[in-house]
């Protein structure tokens, strides 16, 4: 079965508030959600995306250089 969400986890809630304003503002689908319970990271929350849109908000993310931990699917 395939993913049809992914987590963007990062080191610091301003790190997640940047990621979805970014996303927002490409009218990419996002959500900041608390971090499910699986997965760590050092942040509580961390931001919603549909696996489909990874590869563009990658290269989005870099263009804009916001600093991301890692991805995982849901």
């Amino acid at each position: 079965m395939k993913n049809h969400h992914m987590v963007i986890l990062v080191d610091s809630t301003s790190h997640a508030l940047r990621i979805e304003q970014i996303l927002v503002r490409h009218l990419i689908p996002c959500k900041m959600i608390p971090v499910p319970r699986h997965l760590s990271s050092d942040c509580g929350v961390c931001v919603r995306i549909e696996a489909g849109d990874w590869e563009k908000i990658k290269e989005l993310l870099v263009q804009q250089k916001a600093a991301y931990r890692e991805v995982h699917g849901l």
